[in-house]
């Protein structure tokens, strides 16, 4: 999208930290332009939100009709439960989510593939839809009927696609990890739920190296008895004779592509089953419904990000991310999904734009935590011609800071809309993300989802126009989960959301409005600090520490200590920098000056390394729960769960 920039040596504080606004001329002829037109909606991006919270049922029946959703709506838009999770939106429309997503059968590109500088592959719509046809008789003829689970312990390639689309048709629910997660990982997951067909490879590429899955793959298949038929793909192709496995091609062999009848399934028939992070215990198993996330998706994909037909969208995720489920979506808008699974920087750091720009993305999605190493290894790709397709780019996972804004905007995409988004796999999308009518300013997310009543709530449930407090949204949306997997009463799920503010979504993440109507979020308020009690997001402390020379990385939590809360700081360094006692410090000074006195850290100590979440996110809680002696109860949850011993009995926390 085309782009003003901010004029130098503005102080007006509407336009100070101003990063880009839209053209008007490109942005009259959005997507949500024409959607405020019909809803007779005048202004800018603040009008139509106000608009849709406050006509909810008018605003989702038009985003049913404006994204030509295929299905029978129904005369109801919303019923509501005793509750707030009992909600209903379209309680007697019936859909049938892979047909929405296959509603194109053309020869352009529906999937462009690249694992690695291994291999790459592309699929027309036709071609996808075929092979859609064929598989979907394969899960038939296994006996896969409506409500089996179908898993997939897969790489992000076309065959997961694939999978996902032929169980979905026959109305079978879908859950995938990706073939990095260890066994007990595995187990943990698809042993809650009891996959009747599990889709696997033999192996993946990482760095430039084959990973061997097959003794894994053995070992979940001996302690998961619900699989009545096992899929492989030989992505390696490994000797898999010692495998009880089908290769995925035999298995769809006996079949002619024919055209699909996708019967239709209630609003709320299960989809997904996701999973919660399972660090501090077991995963939740978080179940969405077919309708709320197609409609969901298509209101941010089209409304929210412009994607139109013949976009080309990436987004560098894995299958045990959701912003994989996200991304696939964008089939539905008709637009080409560009999917790349390894290493982002193998054999360089210029490897995902390489692949962005040789197929004209449009769309180019990643996390924080990638933009963060970028900036850290000095890349930069601003001046490329192939990379002027980008209209925007998408950051998710943590909150980006200021800086990465900055970086982003001098280094990647000069002139390119730059949206950090929020939400997660509690509604597998979005409460704050941007949009194509609201400028960008450094630090901020754009604004608040259309549909959804977000506020920002103190501590006696007020909403706050100004200052920290508690995101919520609060009233119902259609992407609510429909519950939780072997949670027959909903106490799981009422305890996850409703009990900090009852009546009322409390979603977990300390932010705040700007003057701006956008927000910044502080970080999860389960790992917040409370040093003399008072509340402290962890954000503000990476921001700060993260600039000075000489620290990679970092992580900060709570020790509980001598009647209060300290704040503790681990910083990963740079190759060849120390920790000294000048470098401490620094780094105090600096948190003082750009934070405030509370934020200071009484102890700073030095790690190698930082345990994560196999989607990228810092694991605060584990590392609070090691230090102060307590088992974490899941470390399959994390890609690195041997970082976790680098904080057991330091002797700098003694003192």
């Amino acid at each position: 999208m085309a782009a003003q920039h901010a004029e130098a040596g503005q102080t007006d504080p509407m336009t100070e930290g101003l990063k880009w606004k839209p053209d008007p001329a490109v942005m009259s002829q959005t997507a949500l332009a024409a959607f405020m037109k019909q809803a007779g909606v005048t202004g800018g991006y603040e009008d139509i939100w106000q608009w849709s919270v406050a006509n909810s049922e008018a605003f989702w029946t038009q985003v049913w009709d404006f994204c030509g959703v295929i299905g029978d709506r129904g005369d109801t838009v919303f019923r509501a439960g005793a509750k707030f999770q009992d909600g209903r939106f379209f309680p007697d429309a019936k859909i049938n989510f892979a047909e929405n997503l296959l509603r194109r059968r053309d020869d352009a590109l529906a999937i462009v593939f690249r694992g690695e500088d291994k291999v790459e592959r592309k699929l027309t719509f036709r071609e996808l839809y075929e092979a859609v046809s064929r598989l979907r008789q394969t899960l038939a003829a296994a006996g896969v009927t409506a409500g089996d689970r179908v898993a997939g312990y897969m790489p992000n390639m076309p065959e997961t696609i694939i999978a996902m689309l032929a169980a979905t048709s026959l109305g079978a629910i879908w859950s995938s990890a990706s073939p990095d997660f260890g066994v007990q990982g595995v187990l943990d997951r698809f042993g809650q739920i009891e996959p009747k067909v599990l889709f696997c490879v033999d192996g993946y590429y990482y760095n430039g190296k084959e990973i061997d899955c097959r003794d894994k793959i053995r070992d979940v298949l001996q302690k998961l008895p619900s699989v009545k038929q096992t899929i492989l793909v030989p992505y390696l192709g490994s000797d898999i004779s010692g495998l009880s496995v089908t290769k995925y091609d035999d298995a769809a062999a006996p079949y002619a592509a024919v055209d699909i009848d996708f019967p239709r399934f209630d609003f709320n028939h299960p989809l997904y089953i996701m999973f919660s992070s399972g660090t501090t215990g077991a995963p939740k198993c978080i179940v969405h419904g077919a309708g709320g996330t197609l409609l969901q998706h298509l209101k941010e994909h089209r409304l929210h990000a412009d994607v139109k037909r013949d976009d080309k969208v990436f987004y560098f995720t894995t299958c045990g991310w959701m912003m994989w489920n996200w991304l696939v979506s964008a089939l539905a808008s008709e637009a080409t999904v560009l999917l790349y699974d390894g290493s982002p920087f193998y054999p360089e750091g210029y490897t995902l734009f390489d692949y962005a720009g040789a197929y004209g993305c449009t769309l180019f999605g990643t996390s924080a935590k990638y933009i963060d190493a970028l900036r850290s290894g000095g890349v930069n790709v601003a001046g490329r011609d192939n990379l002027k397709t980008v209209r925007l780019m998408t950051s998710t996972g943590s909150p980006l800071s200021h800086e990465g804004f900055d970086y982003v905007y001098e280094a990647i995409f000069p002139c390119a809309q730059l949206a950090s988004i929020s939400g997660g796999t509690d509604i597998v999308s979005c409460f704050v993300l941007g949009n194509p009518l609201s400028p960008v300013y450094r630090g901020e997310i754009q604004g608040a989802g259309l549909g959804m009543a977000v506020d920002v709530f103190d501590d006696a449930a007020q909403s706050m126009a100004s200052g920290k407090g508690e995101l919520v949204c609060k009233t119902p949306f259609p992407c609510m989960p429909v519950g939780f997997w072997n949670d027959p009463d909903g106490e799981k799920y009422e305890g996850a959301y409703f009990t900090r503010f009852p009546g009322i979504w409390c979603h977990g993440d300390w932010c705040e409005w700007t003057a701006h109507r956008g927000l910044i979020i502080h970080g999860r308020s389960d790992a917040t600090l409370n040093p003399g009690g008072v509340r402290i997001g962890t954000a503000e402390i990476y921001r700060v520490v993260e600039q000075i020379p000489g620290v990679r990385e970092s992580i900060v939590v709570g020790q509980d200590w001598d009647g209060d809360v300290r704040v503790v700081l681990f910083v990963v360094m740079q190759q060849g920098a120390a920790l000294d006692e000048a470098l401490q410090t620094r780094i105090k000074k600096a948190v003082r000056e750009q934070a405030s006195p509370r934020h200071v850290p009484a102890k700073i100590v030095a790690v190698a390394d930082i345990p994560r979440t196999k989607s990228g996110k810092i694991t605060e809680l584990a590392v609070r729960d090691v230090i102060h002696g307590r088992a974490i109860k899941n470390v399959e949850a994390l890609a690195n769960p041997e970082a976790l011993d680098l904080y057991k009995n330091l002797k700098e926390l003694t003192t």
